[in-house]
């Protein structure tokens, strides 16, 4: 077929768009993501792990608590019964679960909070603190059973014991007074550990919850290798490529 038909097709399936349809589900195990493009493109996906379907997408510019909620209260009303949610701990996702599915688990996505503190602490952490806590942090994603994870907070705990004093230290601005922590990325990455370790491990007790988002990310990246090879198109043939590539993903057997 001539390039020029096949472009024409192609053009054909972007001027349109197709439709995804929420299909039921009385044991729904969600994993919530979102991912931005160029021209400010904001891809939320919310993908229903328990029967591998994405019941429902959203393109927008942000991640917003009021388009998230009525996502949620969408799913809700199209017959999803939500057993638990994976996500990365966006505060207006959080806020929007907390809202619409009060009761149900929000398992913390664990490489998320791995890539975070790896971040802050460095691969050469400058102190002993930061050193003993990367290690901790690097066994985040390898705990496999409840005796790991008691054994993994024990060791968290005895960290912080061993350097509380440390991650205290603050400096003073001699002109305005102003105080500021001395150690702040130290402390962010204890803080953010601190914060979500209790809902770090619901999948030790539900091997159908997903501990992290990985799955959805690397949609979004073949997605993104996909759409990288069209850069010509406007911003609302790319949307619509999109929403193709999420229907022919949804109807692959």
């Amino acid at each position: 077929m001539a390039t020029k038909s096949l472009q024409r097709i192609f053009y054909q399936y972007l001027d349109k768009i197709p439709v995804l349809n929420v299909k039921p589900s009385n044991k729904a195990y969600l994993i919530i993501d979102g991912t931005y493009f160029s021209n400010d493109i904001c891809l939320i996906l919310y993908k229903d792990n328990s029967i591998k379907y994405t019941q429902l997408y959203r393109i927008t510019n942000n991640e917003r608590y009021q388009e998230i909620k009525e996502d949620l209260e969408n799913l809700k009303k199209l017959g999803v019964s939500v057993i638990s949610i994976t996500c990365d701990g966006h505060k207006a996702l959080l806020k929007a679960i907390k809202k619409v599915f009060p009761e149900v688990v929000v398992q913390r996505c664990v490489i998320h909070i791995q890539r975070m503190c790896l971040i802050w602490l460095t691969k050469h952490p400058k102190y002993q603190a930061g050193i003993d806590l990367r290690r901790i942090v690097l066994q985040i994603h390898k705990i496999k059973t409840h005796l790991e994870r008691d054994f993994w907070i024990v060791a968290l705990v005895r960290w912080y014991e061993e350097y509380e004093t440390f991650i205290k230290e603050q400096t003073v601005n001699p002109v305005t007074g102003r105080k500021w922590y001395k150690h702040k990325l130290l402390r962010r990455s204890f803080m953010l550990l601190k914060k979500t370790w209790y809902n770090m491990f619901y999948y030790l007790d539900d091997p159908a919850i997903q501990k992290s988002t990985n799955g959805l990310e690397s949609y979004f990246s073949h997605l993104k290798n996909n759409l990288n090879i069209h850069r010509g198109l406007s911003l609302k043939h790319r949307k619509s490529f999109m929403i193709w590539y999420l229907y022919f993903k949804s109807t692959e057997k």
